[in-house]
Parts: structure tokens; sequence; C-alpha cells
């Protein structure tokens, strides 16, 4: 007859304990498994987001749209681009610093946001310790020296003379202080012996808006994105390209050197970063997906439109962006706080 029996051996206290203990871990790891494998999903299981820290419109914003785009197909998600604009880019910036380091929040930046702020701004994120690249882009064949259609000079050295001949009151126009555009033209006031008022923005695209509209008078554009179309259209006025050689989407622009001011080069630079400890698997991913786009015909001829250069496949890398990242922080801290240039 079955049943308890007087004479089985009995079970001490703590062997209960320890068989108690036994099997609470049993249920806990078939638990942990069971999550694990309802939740664990090939990279990337949802849309990704590049947070873009200037105003719609302007080259970091356009750049960040045209690979976006492209990018959908090899990592089987929407990329979505948000403008978080503010602080000539460092509120963008700042939340992708803090976003979580798993892929899904990439920062479109470049020479002005992951370089020229932290030497401008006193930052609550260090863009070297608190991100991890991923992609170098493109840069700029080479900023364009505008101005408005009315502005009574027709090349660059007529440029200089009426600058000189009306001291402190003309205006120039930047995304903000502290922007690639704003030290482009301090440096042009230092080589050319000019002096003009700087006007901030809250981004490229409003700036060039004024400036078409009639309400400042000049700007030392960094980048072309938002200057290419407006001198198509004569809108505006172009005087040179502050690079070593003309631009093919202007080519009747000469360049600072043929203009009669060597040496005056402005040459941008445009990447994608994501938030520090990001898998290297998921950096890798996403570095494909953007290399991929970049070899699409259709992207090279937007971005060339806008007077983007892409740069050569082997330098398409997170390693290439940390090198170049580091080098400009070395080369233009000095200079820029020697200006004493402080942001607002």
């Amino acid at each position: 007859m079955g049943g308890w029996s007087a004479n089985a051996p009995s079970l001490k206290s703590g062997q209960v304990e320890n068989m108690r203990k036994l099997g609470l871990a049993f249920v806990l790891a078939a638990t942990l498994a069971a999550v694990t494998s309802a939740t664990a999903q090939p990279y990337p299981a949802r849309p990704i987001t590049i947070i873009v820290p200037f105003a719609a419109g302007g080259p970091n914003d356009t750049i960040a749209r045209v690979l976006a785009e492209r990018m959908r197909a090899p990592l089987g998600q929407p990329v979505i681009v948000e403008n978080l604009v503010g602080a000539n880019g460092t509120i963008g910036v700042g939340r992708a610093a803090r976003a979580a380091p798993d892929g899904y929040t990439l920062s479109m930046g470049g020479f002005n946001s992951h370089v020229v702020n932290g030497a401008v701004y006193a930052l609550n994120y260090d863009t070297l310790k608190d991100f991890d690249p991923v992609t170098l882009i493109s840069a700029s064949g080479g900023g364009l020296i505008v101005a408005r259609k009315t502005l009574p000079a027709n090349d660059l050295k007529e440029l200089v003379a009426w600058l000189k001949a009306n001291p402190d009151t003309a205006t120039a126009g930047n995304p903000g202080n502290g922007s690639s555009v704003q030290l482009s033209a301090i440096l042009f006031q230092h080589m050319t012996g000019t002096r003009f008022q700087h006007v901030p923005y809250r981004g490229g695209a409003p700036a060039m808006q004024d400036l078409v509209a009639g309400q400042i008078d000049m700007m030392i554009a960094a980048d072309v994105t938002t200057s290419v179309t407006q001198v198509r259209a004569g809108t505006i006025k172009a005087f040179a390209v502050a690079g070593k050689s003309r631009l093919a989407s202007v080519p009747d622009v000469p360049t600072s050197d043929e203009a009669g001011l060597p040496g005056f080069y402005s040459t941008p630079w445009y990447g994608f970063w994501v938030p520090v400890g990001t898998p290297k698997p998921i950096i890798a991913k996403l570095n494909a997906a953007v290399m991929e786009a970049l070899a699409d015909a259709t992207v090279r001829t937007r971005l060339a439109d806008i007077g983007q250069q892409i740069f050569p496949r082997e330098q398409q890398t997170p390693e290439a962006l940390a090198v170049l990242q580091r080098s400009d922080i070395e080369k233009w801290w000095p200079i820029i706080k020697a200006a004493g240039v402080k942001g607002e």
C-alpha cells in the first residue's frame, strides 16, 4: 500500500530549504529563457532615428535625408530624420548623447557640431567620449562667398573694396555663433583687413532666406548646400569658391585663389555617430548600410548637386572619422579660443 511510511527517511530543514532554492532557480532560468526567446530579434527590429541638430533645409538635414531614404533597403526598417535645433546644434547632439546605445539613434553632424562646439560652449556632453563614430560621409568641395543680389560689387576684389569703404556697417549671416560659417567669416576679415557685423541665425537655411530677401549683405557660406540653388536662380551673387578647385555645380564661379584671395579655404565635413557603448556588430551594420547608400549612383548625384564630395570608400569608416575629428579638435580649438568666440 503506497503512501507515507513512518520508516521513510526524513529531510532535514536545511535540505528542504536547498531544494526550495534550487526549484526557484530552475523556474527563474526557464522564465528568462522564455523571455529571451520571445524578445530576441535581429537588429534592427524597429525604425531608426537620425537626429539632425540643425534646421530643415541645411546641409546636415539634406545629407541625412538623402542617406536615410537609401539606407532603408539594407536595414529593412524605416530611417526617420528628426530635427532638434537650437544652440548651434548642441541641443540635438546632447539628446543623441543621452540616447540608449542600442543602434536606434544616430547623431548627424560634422565639423561644426562635433568639433567647434566643444570650444565655444560649456557642454554637458563630450563629443569624443560620449559617442562612437560610425561613418565619414562627405565634405564640401569648398564654401561660397556670396552676397545679396543688390550689393554694388561684381567680383571679390570689388566686394573687399566695398567692405573697406563701409567698415562695421555690412552684415554677414551665419547659422550661429561658433559655427564654421562664422569662423570662415572671421578668417576672411583677418585675411582682407575688413570689418563687418556677424549676425547669428538658428541654422543656415534661415540665414540664406534673409540673404535672398536682402535683409543681410553677405555670407561666407562654408557649405554650399543652401546657396548653390540660389546662385543658379540668380537670387544672390557668388564671388568665389573657398576651396582649391571650382565646383561642378557652379562652374563659372572662380576659386578664391583665382579671385585674388589665395589660401582662403573652407571645406566642412560630415559624419554619423552613435551613443558610446553601442555594440560593435550594430555599428558595423550601420556603417555597411551607409556605405551601400554612398555607392548608389542616385545618392552620389544628389550629394554632388549640393556641392558635396563623398569620401573614398576606404575612408568611409569609423576609424577615419575618429582620426579626422580628433585632428580638427587639436587644430581648431586653439584658434577658436584665441579669437574669443563664445556661444550664446
